[in-house]
Formats: structure tokens, sequence, C-alpha cells
């Protein structure tokens, strides 16, 4: 099935039905896409915090109502846990299994955290020319864990996650002023060339995603990710949480455009 033309509100109904479970780089091209933090209320105020104060990593689309499985603002109606590809489960820092659907997991004390994606700045990407090559590739975004450490609050400490996407040498200055331009979904890069100038070791071996080609004449352009969340839940540990698989993201009804300067 081609999914070409598709609303958001579209998308999310094949997704709720499990007739879509892949990752969403490339789907609604003009839509913002958000990750997804779902954590008991007893954390729900640390994480705010480790979100305000980490905003590049964390930018902030939307916070629930406790227990509501239901947004009102990003995607009205749209449901926490179903409209999602595939979700992370995480007990006490350990990731535990994946689900194409939460529902039976739901409670009542549950606060839905909405960030912002990097997937959201790729259509404007395109749109100038700027290749983005896992939609080229058909692969999910690579993604590592770096050590540039994050700012803290209450349980909730780590370091950022960075996703990649090589950029032609001419091309970076248009890159990062374009994304520069969308603070709401990670603005511009974090980090231009050297992986190991940030802790990476090896590009070929992401820790989250695809390994993506890099062509002679390109240069890494690394940005802060939503995945930088799951790095936090692994060290802060705790009792529950739940996420989504990286690269499978909440597409929302607001337009990129709308999340710019």
């Amino acid at each position: 099935m081609r999914y070409d033309g598709l609303t958001p509100a579209e998308v999310r109904a094949l997704i709720r039905r499990e007739e879509y479970t892949g990752q969403t780089s490339g789907l609604c091209p003009g839509y913002a896409q958000a990750n997804l933090v779902v954590l008991p209320k007893e954390y729900a105020y640390d994480f705010l915090l480790f979100a305000q104060r980490n905003p590049r990593a964390c930018p902030l689309l939307e916070v629930t109502d406790t227990g509501s499985r239901f947004l009102k603002d990003i995607a009205p109606g749209a449901d926490i846990a179903s409209d999602l590809p595939r979700y992370r489960i995480y007990e006490n820092g350990v990731l535990t299994s994946e689900r194409t659907n939460i529902a039976d997991l739901w409670r009542d004390d549950f606060v839905s955290f909405l960030i912002g994606c990097s997937f959201s700045f790729e259509g404007d990407l395109l749109a100038a020319d700027v290749p983005v090559r896992q939609i080229e590739e058909g692969k999910n975004v690579p993604m590592y864990d770096t050590d540039i450490p994050c700012a803290s609050a209450g349980i909730f400490h780590g370091n950022m996650v960075v996703s990649m996407r090589p950029i032609p040498y001419e091309l970076v200055p248009k890159a990062v002023q374009i994304t520069a331009s969308m603070p709401r979904v990670h603005g511009a890069p974090v980090h231009i060339g050297d992986p190991a100038a940030i802790g990476i070791a090896d590009l070929s071996r992401p820790d989250y995603g695809e390994a993506v080609t890099i062509r002679e004449g390109e240069v890494p352009v690394f940005w802060p990710c939503g995945v930088t969340p799951q790095n936090a839940l692994l060290r802060s540990k705790p009792s529950f949480a739940i996420t989504h698989a990286p690269g499978h993201m909440l597409i929302s009804d607001v337009k990129n455009v709308n999340l710019k300067y």
C-alpha cells in the first residue's frame, strides 16, 4: 500500500488497526512528528523539569492530564495507547518488551509527554534539495548515544542521544539554517564532523536505528534526538515507563510551519 497523500489522521487510523507498524520517517511530509514518554504520576514532575532543563533534546509539544489516553492539542482525539506504530516497555530501567498497542497496560496514574522529533524538519530539508539519506535508503534514522551530559532533574539524568544525517559539505550551512528555525523539533545541529568528539566510536554501528551510507564529499551532522529520555530511563531506573520505539513516532496534526520562529 502507498501512503502518499494520506492525512495524519488517516495514517494514525492505519496504525491503530495495526495495518502499519513501521518507522515513520517520510510519512505525512509537512506535519510534525512526536516522541513519547509515559510515566506514573510520581515521576512526572521530575521528568517535566528534566525536559525543561534540556529543551534541545526534549522540546515539549504536549503534556496530558493524569490518566488521559487522548491528546487535546497536537492531534486532538489521538489515542496514546494505540496510535504509534511501536512502543517500548521499561521496568526498573530495563527494556522488557516492544509492543504495537499498550491499551491493556494503561493506568489511571499515567502522564504522557509528547516531545518534538527531528523527522519534522526533513520535509523542509528535502524541499531545499538537501538529501535525507535514510529516506532515500528506506531505513530508520541512525541514532547514537553521546558523552554530552544532560542537566539532571530529580531522579532523571543521562547523556544526550543524537540523530545523524550525512550532508554534502556545501549544503551544511543550508541544513543548519533550515533546522535552526525549528527549535521545537530540536533545532540546529549540536555537532558537525568528527563523531569521536562527542563520544561516538563507530558510525556504522548506531545504538538505535540503522546505519546509512556516507558518500564522498559528505560530513556527518548530528542533531539532538528525542530518544534522549530513553537513555535517561535506563540510567535513572523508574519503576515503570513506556516510550515510542526509536523511529516509530506519533504523527501530529500540527504543520511544521507553525513550529518555526
